[in-house]
C-alpha cells in the first residue's frame, strides 16, 4: 500500500495516525467474508430524511426553512 501526501506537510504524529486509520479500514475490510452483504451507510439512506414531516407555515416556520434538518 502507497500513501502519498499531495498538500500540506504533516508531522510524523499526523501521518502515523492517518496511516493507523486507513490501515485499520483496510484489515476490517479484508476480514469480511467474500460476498457478506454489506450494510447501508445511514448518512445515505433515503429515508433519514422522508421519514420527518414537512415543515407547515407558521410563527416559527423560518426556522424550520431547510427541509432536511427540519
Amino acid at each position: 500500500m502507497t500513501i502519498k501526501v499531495v498538500r500540506g506537510n504533516p508531522t510524523p504524529e499526523e501521518l502515523a495516525a492517518a496511516l493507523a486509520v486507513v490501515r485499520a479500514r483496510a484489515a476490517a475490510a479484508a476480514a469480511l467474508p467474500s460476498g457478506a452483504p454489506t450494510v447501508p451507510d445511514a448518512w445515505s439512506d433515503p429515508s433519514r430524511i422522508a421519514a420527518r414531516r414537512v415543515p407547515q407555515p407558521g410563527p416559527a416556520s423560518w426556522s424550520r426553512t431547510y427541509w432536511p434538518g427540519a
